[in-house]
């Protein structure tokens, strides 16, 4: 017994906790099947769904400005990429070669300087902003166990009261740990009815700021890049001047209502019928002008050419100038090649909910182990039941043991430093506040 108060745990305090989550559970459960009144406060409840709201949008809108944040990335990626071809392809001895190099340059910083205002100005803003609600969540979780407790006090008080057979000793007690669980909920409780209210108000102020920042910067950005962009079309003017005999020559495609060119009238048929055959008509416009002769239209036919093969002959060449205009399906697929490769993220296979091979890790932890979770910030315990937890511990979370024990956003565990020690379950573990953590196993 010793050994426990020199780590600050006494059997006398894990009575009490026992003792509390008991009590916490009967009351629940009176207030559940109406046999026993439960403190309601409208106004404050309107608050918390407010914050909950709040905190969702929130939440979202850090989840797609990192989306954003990514998109940018992407893009400078790609631009740099589009500048670095250009510069590989611009020839030493072109005129403007040092200008687009300075354009390209110009290029990768003015992507690297957006990117890098878009997270001091609105990333990091926004974790600032969104830094302030775990510790509130908390509280509100805490208040709702302390109005448990206040409840059943006033409960026990009110029974002993009424009474028939009154003992003053034990109504002098109840009546001070009735005063005593009033004085903890409402002191908390008038903290959270001044910072909520608070709190929803100021998002009208962060949404204006984090948006007319992200505006400001797109606008400054794009003005910038226009500028360059009009410098690198006048480089490359240049260019097309000195070389403009050889300019790539860019030809129309003709239209349903252009006809076809013919060097050479086609020879009729024999019969002297005029020609009327289909495979003369079709016209692919996927073809240069000059390759939209009608088949056969330069090869005139001899009169002792019988007219069943002369027929035959324009069929198979309308067949091949067919063929030839439509494109492979080797060219059609290698279309595809340009689009980005998908990467999937495997993960171990589980049994049962368990990873494979985790059997011998798991026969370490203590009776019921769920997972590991690790602290992202100091939480001070303001209970005897809960956890003390400095960023960085690893805590193994344990389920209640009844499970109507477990307020929303609490969960039960023991420090896993605590566990190696000495495995009792009993005299360390204890609750936290599961958003003061990260699941890490």
């Amino acid at each position: 017994m010793a050994e426990l108060g020199s780590k600050g745990v006494t059997a006398g305090k894990i009575a009490i906790n026992v003792q509390k989550k008991l009590t916490r559970a009967q009351e629940k459960v009176l207030q559940k099947l109406g046999k026993a009144d439960e403190t309601k406060d409208e106004q404050f409840e309107q608050c918390v769904q407010n914050f909950n709201k709040q905190l969702s949008e929130g939440t979202r809108l850090q989840k797609d400005l990192r989306t954003y944040l990514a998109s940018v990335k992407a893009m400078h990626e790609a631009s740099k990429k589009l500048t670095e071809c250009l510069q590989e392809v611009y020839e030493p001895d072109w005129p403007g070669r040092d200008d687009t190099n300075k354009i390209a340059e110009n290029n990768d910083l003015l992507w690297t300087d957006f990117h890098q205002k878009l997270v001091d100005q609105a990333l990091l803003t926004m974790d600032t902003y969104l830094g302030q609600f775990p510790d509130i969540k908390s509280r509100i979780a805490k208040r709702g166990r302390k109005l448990v407790d206040y409840d059943s006090a006033r409960h026990h008080f009110e029974a002993l009261q009424t009474a028939k057979k009154k003992d003053e000793t034990k109504i002098a007690k109840a009546e001070e740990e009735l005063v005593k669980a009033q004085k903890v909920f409402e002191e908390m409780n008038v903290d959270l009815q001044e910072e909520l209210p608070s709190l929803w108000n100021s998002r009208v102020g962060f949404y204006v700021n984090t948006f007319q920042s992200i505006a400001g910067l797109e606008e400054n950005f794009h003005k910038e890049m226009s500028k360059l962009n009009q410098n690198l079309h006048d480089v490359l003017l240049g260019l097309d001047k000195q070389y403009s005999g050889n300019a790539f020559p860019v030809k129309a495609q003709p239209s349903d209502s252009t006809p076809a060119k013919a060097n050479k009238s086609p020879s009729p048929p024999p019969d002297g019928s005029p020609i009327t055959s289909p495979e003369t008509k079709t016209v692919n416009h996927d073809l240069e002008p000059s390759t939209l002769e009608a088949p056969g239209a330069g090869i005139p036919k001899s009169p002792s050419q019988p007219a069943e093969a002369a027929q035959a002959g324009a069929e198979a060449a309308g067949s091949e100038a067919a063929a030839g205009a439509e494109p492979s399906k080797t060219e059609a697929d290698s279309g595809s090649s340009s689009l980005p490769a998908v990467v999937v993220e495997t993960f171990p296979a589980t049994v049962n909910g368990t990873v494979e091979g985790a059997s011998s890790e798991r026969a370490d932890m203590p009776p019921g182990f769920l997972f590991k979770v690790q602290a992202m910030h100091d939480y001070t315990a303001t209970d005897s039941d809960e956890l003390q937890l400095k960023a960085g511990d690893v805590v193994l979370v344990i389920p209640f043991e009844n499970p109507e024990e477990q307020d929303e956003g609490w969960l039960m565990g023991v420090k896993e430093s605590d566990w190696i020690q000495r495995k009792e379950l009993d005299q360390c573990r204890g609750v936290f506040p599961e958003n003061f953590t990260e699941r890490v196993q």
